[in-house]
């Protein structure tokens, strides 16, 4: 599980609960991936935002989120959404993933 860089102190209680989940999905690389975008955008989501990323969050598996990221598989198309657009373009693979 990875911990979160910004404080959880100024958001409200579905923000928390959703930056919490974002840190802790089990598998330790999705932590990092989820956890670090939720960092980054969580305060400034709107309220669809929020729904689609909880539905990610909550309804995918970790294996298909990554082979997604990855471009191994097309997303669902009930994930297909602009969060999961913006979550993977926030991780541009450009530079190693410190794990």
């Amino acid at each position: 599980m990875s911990e979160s860089e910004i404080s959880s102190a100024g958001l409200d209680p579905r923000r928390r609960r959703i930056l919490f989940r974002a840190h802790h999905r089990g598998m330790r690389e999705m932590d990092i991936l989820f956890g670090k975008f939720a960092d980054a955008h969580i305060a400034t989501m709107s309220d669809q935002e929020l729904t689609d990323f909880e539905r990610l969050l909550e309804d995918a598996t970790d294996r298909d989120v990554f082979m997604w990221l990855t471009d191994e598989a097309p997303v669902f198309p009930a994930f297909d959404t602009s969060i999961f657009h913006r979550l993977k373009a926030h991780h541009t693979h450009v530079s190693r993933l410190d794990l």
